[in-house]
Order: C-alpha cells, then structure tokens, then sequence
C-alpha cells in the first residue's frame, strides 16, 4: 500500500487482494464527490 501503480495489485498474488484494493478505491471515489 502507498502508491497508485505499487497499489495491493500482485502483492497478494490472489483474487483476493486485488478484490480488497478495488474496494478501497470504490470507497476512496465514491466518497470524494459526495459535499459533507
């Protein structure tokens, strides 16, 4: 973790991890239009 393109992509080597980074992401996009 850290990066963008060193993201949790091929460090879990499994469907798992990139499963979990996608989450990550959705939640970091998905919050970031919403006004507070």
């Amino acid at each position: 973790f850290g990066g963008v393109k060193e993201s949790g992509i091929g460090r879990e080597g499994s469907s798992y991890g990139i499963d979990e980074w996608l989450e990550l992401k959705y939640w970091a996009l998905g919050g970031m239009g919403e006004p507070l």
